[in-house]
């Protein structure tokens, strides 16, 4: 996220559709080049992108997506494009019209197609796929993971591809900070307006769970004196379009917006992004604090985390394979402590491996430790607690076995995740 994805295949492609030789055309200019994506932020933005890198070359150019009508679209489809951006579900409605030719296409780019398959996209693509040249065709597939579904989708539909593994040593940028505050779920609203009173002119993301969770969240901040606005998939193009560009323009300083509608957005020096709820799924909060921290910027993710979501924490501690501070915001303090499970804070490895006793009467004259949370498998030896009582934790990842996600993309098929063992030992510290 963040890294130059679109750079990476955008500029090749352009210099094959500047330079490469053509066949004399007869009819419509046909589209050489087509590239989807899952929705219609990121389609804009890897839009425009391209035409940012070819703004000296004369390679004519559309974007299409759904939410908006068909009017222009079908003017820009008959004077003809080479290069084509487009999401599948409007591409279909293209199709079925018989607006728009795909037989002279010679590179196929599936951006985020793990995101396509998530949003049931797979009909669409096979039936988009299938009206595509077989022969001399490149294609190239860019996943943030590489499970059965994606695995078969290339499998389908590519020739001996190659698959390309980019494998950082962590998954998000090392300029972002992350911090985790326990919150009871009925005051999460409450810690919420209170973080962002401290800085009320700070740009800020805020990422909810659901449609209507982001839009009653939206309506609770406004109502508190904060000017905010909410984006998410059942918002027309053009709202979301003109919340998008308010947000950019500061003329609101926070934006709640859900996974899906979030895909895409690219804001400079956003200095902050809070995960209201956290993710189902522990790859998205590589994508959602991938909105900050961006091109070697600082950022900063902060999560609130009720007792519910305590087994999503552990996934993405796990997953990032890293240290996380985690701190009571005061006044906020939890009525019940959340219960942590086997991944328990204060259960991670001392630096000499060896279990420190656990006092289970005594009390600490400066208050209660600080607690430490582990992701990974522990090793025996168990761990240590540290002194201090400022209510701060921090949640690591552990030693031994560790999982990492791979990111990548690749020509003629694209990365994905890997799961590797990691060896050696850490510590929560």
């Amino acid at each position: 996220t963040g890294t130059g994805k679109t750079a990476a295949f955008g500029l090749p492609l352009l210099q094959h559709l500047g330079t490469a030789s053509q066949e004399v055309r007869t009819g419509p200019r046909k589209p050489r080049a087509l590239i989807l994506a899952p929705t219609r932020e990121l389609a804009t933005q890897v839009h425009d992108s391209l035409r940012g890198y070819s703004k000296y070359l004369r390679i004519p150019s559309a974007c299409i997506y759904g939410g908006v009508g068909m009017g222009n679209q079908l003017d820009i489809l008959r004077r003809g494009v080479d290069l084509l951006v487009a999401c599948p579900g409007r591409l279909i409605d293209h199709l079925e019209r018989r607006s728009i030719d795909l037989s002279g296409i010679e590179v196929l780019v599936l951006d985020e197609a793990d995101r396509m398959l998530d949003m049931g996209f797979l009909p669409s693509i096979k039936r988009i796929l299938a009206k595509l040249p077989k022969q001399n065709r490149q294609t190239l597939l860019f996943s943030a993971t590489f499970e059965d579904n994606i695995r078969q989708l290339a499998l389908e539909f590519m020739r001996n591809p190659e698959q390309i593994q980019v494998t950082p040593k962590n998954t998000v940028a090392e300029t972002i900070t992350h911090k985790v505050h326990p919150v009871d779920a009925s005051r999460k609203r409450d810690l919420l307006l209170h973080l962002l009173a401290q800085d009320s002119r700070e740009q800020t993301l805020v990422f909810a769970r659901t449609k209507h969770g982001s839009d009653k969240l939206a309506a609770f901040l406004e109502k508190s004196g904060i000017k905010t606005a909410a984006i998410h998939g059942n918002k027309s193009q053009g709202q979301r379009l003109r919340a998008l560009g308010d947000f950019k323009a500061g003329r609101v300083t926070v934006l709640v917006a859900t996974d899906i509608a979030a895909r895409g957005i690219d804001i400079n020096e956003l200095p902050k992004v809070i995960n209201f709820d956290l993710p189902m799924v522990a790859e998205d909060y590589v994508h959602r604090i991938g909105r900050t921290g961006r091109n070697g910027a600082t950022g900063e993710a902060i999560s609130l985390v009720a007792q519910d979501e305590v087994k999503l924490l552990r996934a993405i501690v796990r997953l990032l394979g890293r240290d996380m501070d985690i701190r009571d915001v005061p006044g906020f303090e939890l009525q019940t402590p959340i219960r942590w499970g086997n991944s328990a804070p204060g259960k991670a490895e001392a630096d000499t491996g060896e279990r420190v006793p656990r006092k289970t009467h005594a009390r600490r004259p400066h208050g209660d430790a600080p607690r430490h949370a582990h992701a990974g498998p522990k090793k025996a030896g168990g761990g240590r607690r540290e002194g201090g009582g400022n209510g701060q934790q921090r949640a690591g990842a552990g030693a031994g076995a560790g999982q990492g996600q791979r990111r990548g993309g690749g020509a003629n098929t694209g990365g994905g995740r890997g799961r590797g063992q990691g060896g050696g030992g850490g510590r929560a510290s």
